[in-house]
């Protein structure tokens, strides 16, 4: 990491770390499950988060990639993390109609009510009454 310029300041980081986090959140939206999985059983935190507050899971999550996704829960990613705007990875995935990302959330436990809007206000407003009574809540 580099020094701060102001006292106080956040450190910034080296070009090589954002180079790197660059291609783990590509991978987690590409769904390329073995290669991130090897980073994050080699030592990148599970739970990394963009500029934007979303997760490696999240990013997965939205872009619908059921294996990526339980590889990370498997290694601990937090399936409720919120990002900036208090969204969590189970409502991004009930906005998406990704099925079966939701499906490996939940057992991950993920929870329904978790987040603003949450993932059960998400399945109200687009009336996704399957998932409701996936969530014990229809």
């Amino acid at each position: 990491m580099s020094e701060a310029s102001e006292p106080g300041a956040a450190p910034t980081p080296d070009a090589e770390v954002v180079e790197l986090a660059t291609k783990l959140f590509g991978l987690a939206r590409q769904g390329d499950t073995e290669r991130l999985a090897a980073y994050v059983d080699a030592g990148v935190p599970a739970n990394l988060t963009n500029d934007q507050g979303h997760t490696l899971v999240m990013l997965a999550a939205y872009h619908g990639h059921v294996a990526t996704v339980r590889a990370l829960l498997e290694r601990g990613a937090d399936p409720d993390r919120v990002n900036d705007r208090g969204q969590t990875p189970l409502a991004g995935a009930v906005f998406k109609s990704e099925d079966a990302v939701v499906q490996a959330l939940v057992e991950g436990g993920a929870d329904p009510t978790a987040g603003t809007p949450s993932a059960v206000d998400t399945a109200r407003m687009f009336g996704r009454t399957h998932l409701l009574a996936l969530f014990g809540t229809g």
